[in-house]
């Protein structure tokens, strides 16, 4: 496979590509999200705006596979549901007008559930089935892969060649004590003053738990509605970075630039992509 990440946020379909697969080049154009790409694969994504990008600069690196997670607000249940209408699809319709004309091989988007009911998608699958591409579509949760973290997303994958049926895996959650950090950062607690205003709205679990909930781009600034907070016998906190890290399935080595403040490391996970249900999705590829 020699592929493309589009919208490549920090590389999380480059993380669950098997061994023998290749990314060729890299867009995204937020700044952090680049140097984070860079920092863990050793490839600097381009920062060009891929609604204005000229065909050729995709179809000069002969990828083979398309993977992408476009822009989830215009889909998303806290969105506007503009679909196609919201100026941040201006990319992704792009891409459908290139992929219209020079169709891959193969390809593979991710975006929130709610996308397949969407003008998007159904533009989306009118090209692929003109083409004849076969198509597989799933919403997963990484709840059904061991995981203690609901965050139900919609998959697409489609081929010029026939895909593999890769069977659906049933696993019981680990705890969540499993993806805690051994040396908690005590900076990361609640104070009092937050606890009074916002503790009835939050979404509480212990590290015996088998469940937290999805960690969305607003974590680092929002409390309600933004993911799980952990209580424990000193109080209650925040996930760290590398905490809601390991629930998306990221390595062990992930690591951010030195410097980037915490709010962006949760906006860049909270955008991410869970690696062990992304790697079960790219083995529709392997008939």
């Amino acid at each position: 496979m020699r592929g493309l990440e589009l919208f490549s946020g920090v590389g999380g379909w480059h993380f669950a590509l098997p061994e023998k697969a290749n990314i060729v080049a890299a867009f995204d154009i937020n700044p952090a999200a680049n140097a984070t790409y860079e920092l863990n694969h050793g490839l600097r994504p381009s920062a060009k705006e891929l609604a204005n990008l000229p065909a050729e600069r995709l179809l000069e690196h002969q990828a083979d596979t398309w993977l992408m997670s476009p822009p989830c607000q215009p889909f998303c249940r806290m969105g506007n549901h503009q679909g196609l209408e919201d100026p941040r699809s201006r990319a992704f319709l792009h891409l459908l007008e290139i992929l219209d004309l020079h169709p891959p091989v193969s390809l593979v988007l991710e975006n929130v559930e709610g996308f397949q009911n969407s003008d998007a998608h159904l533009r989306l699958v009118k090209i692929l089935d003109s083409h004849g591409f076969h198509r597989a579509e799933h919403c997963l949760c990484p709840s059904h892969f061991g995981i203690p973290n609901q965050r139900p997303r919609f998959f697409l994958v489609a081929s010029q060649n026939p895909l593999a049926c890769p069977p659906r895996p049933e696993f019981n959650p680990m705890p969540v004590a499993s993806y805690l950090d051994q040396r908690e950062d005590s900076s990361l607690y609640l104070t009092e003053a937050v606890l009074a205003k916002h503790k009835p709205g939050l979404d509480l679990v212990r590290a015996a738990g088998f469940r937290t909930a999805c960690f969305i781009g607003g974590y680092g600034r929002r409390l309600v509605g933004s993911g799980s907070f952990l209580v424990t016998e000193k109080g209650i906190r925040r996930f760290s970075p590398s905490e809601v890290a390991r629930l998306l399935g990221l390595p062990e080595g992930f690591q951010f630039p030195e410097g980037l403040p915490l709010d962006k490391r949760y906006k860049l996970l909270g955008n991410g992509l869970s690696i062990p249900v992304a790697r079960w999705v790219l083995n529709h590829l392997n008939a």
